[in-house]
């Protein structure tokens, strides 16, 4: 326990010990947000059509499940934890919104359920981690495969298709005088939902709490339980509902939809600066870094560049991301090694 908390006081200290302008501006986040601007900018001058408002909308349209999905893995992935079902739970949710309507029942409560199901299959997730104390790699590995087969094991090779067209033009429709989609404004409100919850109450600094050292947020009467459970419940919920708006979008539902979107959202998740320790991360910076991904790709479609050359592209950024962070991590602790004399600033002139 001792040890715990003080390994947790330590690296806490040690975010604070920079000014806060310092801790904002010098951060990894700001640094995909830079790279963000550079890469759109070059994208639009170099690239073709890249500038195009059709561009941003299909961009858009794209990359909404990602986001989605990627504010509750953020929260997630803080804790220490991790959620690899996320992908099956986006088909699973489409499967049962398709058959519902296929079986007569209004869309509106179609989509219900498949909430309902997203909540479920949360709960099943932490209830596994939580109560079970099983590690959340392995249970969400098993969950992966399990919405999976229950998703193919639904439709089969089917699909429905036979959706309301006031619902599956809404998915695709845009903003008035804009060309930014309407799905953007439920992502908005969840962001909104998703910083206050994080940055600004008890419980989102408890969530970075149990990140830094499971003990020491017990000991400091944080419910680590109770907080893992909720995360699991939230991140099965959206991805039900970023299920919903992909079937909606693609006006199908199969049992292999999103297949592989989890991949996807937790690249983006670690690339935006995320610790895959827990302890670390920030919003702001999974979101530009979903853009980021998004934007490379567009361009890269654009410049007529293979789908496997973009994925290979995708992989070695986020590679180099992640070593990236452990090589400067390591600069800072030897600059922090035992022996070295700590800097004194200078005494003012009397």
């Amino acid at each position: 326990m001792t040890t715990a908390t003080t390994t947790s006081t330590n690296r806490v200290s040690r975010d604070f010990e920079k000014p806060l302008w310092r801790r904002v501006l010098v951060s990894r986040e700001m640094a995909i947000v830079a790279l963000l601007v550079i890469v759109s900018a070059y994208a639009i001058a170099a690239v073709r059509g890249f500038g195009q408002p059709i561009t941003l909308n299909y961009l858009l349209l794209d990359v909404a499940p990602i986001l989605l999905i990627a504010l509750p893995m953020t929260l997630v992935m803080i804790t220490g934890e991790i959620d690899l079902s996320v992908g099956s739970m986006v088909g699973l949710a489409s499967v049962v919104t398709g058959a519902s309507v296929q079986a007569g029942i209004p869309f509106e409560v179609a989509a219900l359920l498949a909430l309902l199901v997203g909540v479920v299959g949360g709960a099943f997730n932490g209830f596994l981690v939580t109560t079970v104390g099983l590690p959340s790699l392995a249970v969400t590995i098993g969950t992966l495969a399990l919405f999976r087969g229950l998703a193919v094991g639904v439709l089969g090779t089917t699909a429905v298709t036979d959706f309301p067209e006031t619902w599956t033009a809404l998915a695709k429709a845009k903003i008035a005088g804009t060309t930014i989609p309407y799905i953007m404004v439920p992502f908005l409100v969840l962001l909104v939902v998703f910083v206050v919850l994080l940055q600004f109450t008890p419980f989102g600094r408890g969530v970075y709490a149990i990140g830094l050292s499971k003990d020491a947020a017990r000991f400091s009467g944080v419910h680590v339980e109770r907080t893992k459970f909720l995360l699991f419940v939230l991140s099965g919920v959206v991805s039900a509902f970023a299920g919903i708006y992909f079937t909606l979008r693609f006006g199908s539902a199969r049992g292999d939809n999103a297949t592989g979107l989890e991949l996807q959202v937790i690249a983006a998740v670690v690339l935006g600066g995320v610790s895959v320790f827990g302890g670390r991360g920030q919003i702001y910076g999974v979101v530009a870094a979903v853009l980021l991904i998004g934007v490379l790709s567009s361009a890269l479609r654009l410049a007529n560049v293979t789908s496997d050359v973009i994925n290979v592209i995708t992989g070695v950024l986020l590679v180099l991301s992640v070593v990236g962070a452990s090589i400067l991590t390591w600069l800072q602790r030897a600059r922090r090694r035992p022996g070295r004399p700590p800097r004194v600033a200078a005494s003012p002139a009397s």
